[in-house]
C-alpha cells in the first residue's frame, strides 16, 4: 500500500511559487558615471539643494509569479515560452539553485539538472576532478563515481582532454561533459535546459537516445527547448509560460 502511494505521488509539485528580485532603478554603468553621480550629489548637499526624493530608487521584479503545477512520475514535460518568460527560473527553483520568494515546492527523489552551460563546474579543476565533485553533490560516493567515470568520459568523448582544466574547454566540450555527468548519476528527475542545441549532430543524437532510454525507464524529465520538433519528439505534454506566469497549463 505504501509503495503504491509512493508511485502515485507526483515527482514535482509547485503551489503559488514566485521569485522576486529587487531592481535598482538608478543604474550606474561605469566608474566614471559613478564618480560624476557622487560628485554631483555632494555638490548639491554643500549648496543646500539636496531634496528628499519622491520616487523609489528600487523596485520589485517578479521573474515568476503564482506558478502552480505538478509533474507525475515517469512523465516528460516541456516548458515553452519566449525568452524571459520564466522557464529557466522555474527550473532553477525546482533544482534547488534558487529559493522561491513565495509559494510551496515539493521535489521527490534524486535530481540532476543541466540548466546553464558550465554551471557547477570549477574552471580551475580538470574535467576528471569536476566529475568527482559533481557526482558527490548528487550523492554518489567516490567509489561509486570511480565505477562510472570511464563511462562518463567515453560518452562525453573527452578522453584526450579529461585531465585538462575545464577553463580551456569549448562550449561543446562543456555541454558534452555536463550532459554525460547529469545523466549518469541515475537521477529520478532529469532537468535539461537547451543543452541539445549545443554540440554537433552526432552528439545531439546521443543525447536524444539517452533521454529516450530515461523515458523507457519511467524517469521524470523537465525539458526546455526552443526547437518545436524536439518538444514534440520528447514531451508527453507542455506548460507554456508568458511574462513569468503560466499561459497554458498542462492538461
Amino acid at each position: 500500500m505504501a509503495t503504491s502511494s509512493l508511485l502515485t505521488t507526483p515527482a514535482v509539485e509547485l503551489k503559488g511559487v514566485g521569485v522576486r528580485y529587487q531592481l535598482n532603478l538608478e543604474k550606474v554603468f561605469s566608474l566614471k558615471e559613478l564618480l560624476v553621480s557622487k560628485a554631483t550629489r555632494l555638490g548639491r548637499q554643500l549648496r543646500g539643494r539636496e531634496q528628499q526624493k519622491t520616487r523609489r530608487t528600487a523596485d520589485d521584479f517578479w521573474a515568476i509569479r503564482d506558478i502552480s503545477f505538478s509533474v507525475p512520475r515517469g512523465v516528460c514535460i516541456g516548458l515553452t515560452g519566449r525568452n524571459g518568460s520564466g522557464k529557466s527560473t522555474t527550473l532553477k527553483v525546482i533544482s534547488g539553485v534558487l529559493h522561491p520568494t513565495e509559494g510551496e515546492l515539493w521535489v521527490r527523489g534524486r535530481v540532476s539538472a543541466l540548466i546553464e552551460l558550465g554551471a557547477g563546474f570549477n574552471p580551475d579543476l580538470t574535467g576528471r576532478e569536476n566529475i568527482y565533485f559533481g557526482a558527490s553533490v548528487s550523492g554518489l560516493s567516490r567509489a561509486e563515481t570511480a565505477k562510472r567515470i570511464d563511462r562518463i568520459v567515453d560518452f562525453a568523448e573527452l578522453r584526450d582532454f579529461i585531465d585538462m582544466p575545464v577553463r580551456n574547454y569549448s562550449s561543446g566540450m562543456y555541454a558534452r561533459l555536463g550532459f554525460a555527468l547529469a545523466t549518469d548519476v541515475d537521477p529520478d528527475l532529469l532537468i535539461v535546459d537547451e543543452v541539445l542545441s549545443v554540440g554537433d549532430a552526432p552528439f545531439q543524437q546521443k543525447c536524444k537516445d539517452r533521454m529516450e532510454s530515461f523515458k523507457k525507464r519511467n524517469k521524470t524529465i523537465l525539458f526546455v527547448s526552443h526547437d518545436p520538433q524536439a518538444i514534440q519528439d520528447f514531451c508527453d505534454t507542455t506548460i507554456e509560460l508568458k511574462d513569468g506566469r503560466i499561459n497554458s497549463p498542462n492538461p
